[in-house]
C-alpha cells in the first residue's frame, strides 16, 4: 500500500458499537459528539458568536451535527473537503396519540417513517428510543433497548392467500405493534417513559420517538465476512466519516499539513427529502461554512473562493448484487460484498457524480490502497437519489456520490461485507487529507 491504513477489522467491531448504541438520529449524533470531544474537538452554540482559531469544532442541531477542523495557517479563503452522509433510517414512529389498541389488547399507535421492508418489521422483538422534550423546555435521549413491541404477523391458516399472492400489508392497520393486555389508557406510555427516566408525572410535554430491533448487530457466516446490523443506511458512513475526521485531526494535531478544512456533515430526514432545518436542503450547512470563512475574517470574495475550490463526498449505502435478483442489476456493473467502497454514478443526476468527480475518488482509493466499484442502475429500474445532488444544487459544490454496497437495504436488518466499512473509511480519510 502506498498509504498507511488508519483502519483494519477493530474498525467494524466499534461501528458495530455504534450501532447499537444509536437507535435513533440523535443517539447517533450524541455518540459522534462524544467522540469529536474525546478527540479534542468542542462544541460551538449556534446562538454565540464565533471566533476565528484553529482546531476542531461541531455544531449539534436535533439529529444533525455538522464538525470541522481548522488547521494552523488556514485562511479566510482555505476550501473545505466534506463528507456527508445522514443519520436517519426508514422505521415506525411514535404518533402525538400514542395510546391505542382493541381486542383486550394494547398498542402504540405509529407512523411510517420513510420507505422501510415492511414485512422486515414482523415478528421482531422492538424497543423505543428518542428525544423527550420536557415541561422547562430541556430535551433528554431515551432508549428502551430491550423487548418492549412486536407487530405480529398473522398466522397462515388465517390467510392462506399468503402462500399464492405474496403478503400484503395495509400500513394502517397491520403495522400497529402490541405492548400489552387489557384496555388502552390515554397517557400509558408517556407516563412509562417518564418512569423508565426517572421524570415526574407531567414532566415530558413533546416527544420525537421511534422503535428499534434490539437484536444487536453480529458478524455472519462460515469465515464471518459478512456483517448483519439495523441502520447501515446510513449510519454506516456517519461513524466512518466521524473516525476519519478524528483521525486526520489527530495527525494534523502532530504537525500533518492540510491544504483543506476536512468536515463532516450528517444530516437528518434524507429518508423523506431531506426538506427541513436539519436536512441536507436546510441552511445548516451552508451557514456552518459561512461562519467559518467570516470567523476567519473573510469576505464574500473568500466565501466565494472557498467555496468554488471545495469538495463534498456524498457517503451513502448502494446495492451489492444479490445473488437471488440479479437481473435487477445493471448486466455490466455488480459490486460485491468486501469488494471496497462504491463510486454512484447516474446521467440523470439522481448522483451527483461526474468524470472529474470520479477522477478525485480514485485518486483518494489510489492514495489509501483501496480499491473501489461502480455502481450504476438497470436503465429499466428505477434509481434513488442522496444528499449528493441537493448538496451540489444548493451550495454550488462539486460532489461525488459515493458509498459501501449493502443487501437488504431498508430492512430493519441489513448486511455488508464486514471488511468494507474500514475500507471506507480508509478512503474518506485520504479524501480529508487530499
Amino acid at each position: 500500500m502506498s498509504y498507511p491504513a488508519r483502519f483494519d477489522r477493530g474498525h467494524t467491531d466499534d461501528l458495530m458499537t455504534f450501532l447499537a448504541a444509536s437507535p435513533t438520529p440523535y443517539h447517533a449524533v450524541a455518540n459522534a459528539a462524544e467522540r469529536l470531544e474525546k478527540a479534542g474537538f468542542r462544541q460551538v452554540a449556534e446562538t454565540d458568536a464565533w471566533d476565528g482559531t484553529s482546531g476542531g469544532k461541531f455544531v449539534l442541531r436535533g439529529g444533525a451535527i455538522v464538525a470541522w477542523y481548522v488547521p494552523e495557517g488556514a485562511g479566510p479563503h482555505t476550501p473545505y473537503r466534506i463528507v456527508g452522509a445522514h443519520t436517519d433510517s426508514p422505521n415506525l414512529r411514535v404518533k402525538p396519540q400514542p395510546d391505542t389498541g382493541a381486542h383486550g389488547w394494547r398498542q402504540v399507535a405509529v407512523e411510517i417513517y420513510g420507505g422501510p421492508l415492511l414485512n422486515s418489521w414482523l415478528d421482531r422483538d422492538l424497543g423505543l428510543a428518542g428525544r423527550l422534550t420536557l415541561r422547562d423546555g430541556s430535551t433528554r435521549l431515551v432508549s428502551i433497548d430491550r423487548p418492549l413491541l412486536r407487530v405480529p404477523q398473522l398466522a397462515v391458516h388465517l390467510d392462506r392467500s399468503v402462500s399464492t399472492e405474496g403478503l400484503k400489508l395495509d400500513k394502517q392497520r397491520h403495522l400497529q405493534p402490541v405492548w400489552g393486555l387489557g384496555d388502552p389508557r390515554e397517557g400509558d406510555l408517556i407516563a412509562f417513559l417518564e418512569e423508565e427516566s426517572g421524570l415526574q408525572a407531567g414532566e415530558i410535554t413533546g416527544w420525537d420517538l421511534m422503535t428499534h430491533s434490539v437484536e444487536p448487530p453480529a458478524y455472519l457466516g462460515r469465515d464471518q465476512e459478512l456483517l448483519a446490523g439495523p441502520r447501515m443506511d446510513n449510519l454506516l458512513s456517519v461513524h466512518a466519516g466521524t473516525a476519519a475526521l478524528v483521525a486526520v485531526a489527530t495527525a494534523a494535531g502532530t504537525g500533518t499539513e492540510l491544504p483543506y478544512i476536512p468536515v463532516l456533515a450528517a444530516f437528518d430526514h434524507e429518508e423523506n427529502g431531506s426538506q427541513s432545518d436539519t436536512g441536507a436542503d436546510g441552511p445548516l450547512l451552508g451557514g456552518v461554512l459561512e461562519r467559518s470563512v467570516f470567523a476567519r475574517g473573510g469576505t464574500y470574495e473568500d466565501r466565494a473562493r472557498s467555496f468554488a475550490g471545495t469538495v463534498c463526498l456524498s457517503s451513502d449505502t448502494g446495492h451489492a448484487v444479490h445473488p437471488n435478483y440479479a437481473e435487477r442489476h445493471d448486466p455490466t456493473h455488480h459490486p460485491r460484498a468486501n469488494g471496497g467502497p462504491i463510486l454512484k454514478v447516474n446521467v440523470n443526476n439522481r448522483y451527483a457524480t461526474d468524470g472529474a468527480g470520479r477522477a478525485v475518488f480514485a485518486a483518494a482509493c489510489e492514495k489509501a490502497g483501496v480499491d473501489f466499484q461502480s455502481f450504476v442502475s438497470n436503465n429499466s429500474m428505477p434509481c434513488g437519489t442522496t444528499i449528493g445532488p441537493i448538496t451540489a444544487a444548493r451550495h454550488g459544490i462539486k460532489t461525488i456520490d459515493i458509498g459501501v454496497a449493502i443487501l437488504s437495504m431498508h430492512s430493519v436488518r441489513e448486511l455488508c461485507g464486514a471488511d468494507d466499512p474500514f475500507l471506507l473509511a480508509n478512503a474518506l480519510v485520504a479524501f480529508l487529507e487530499g
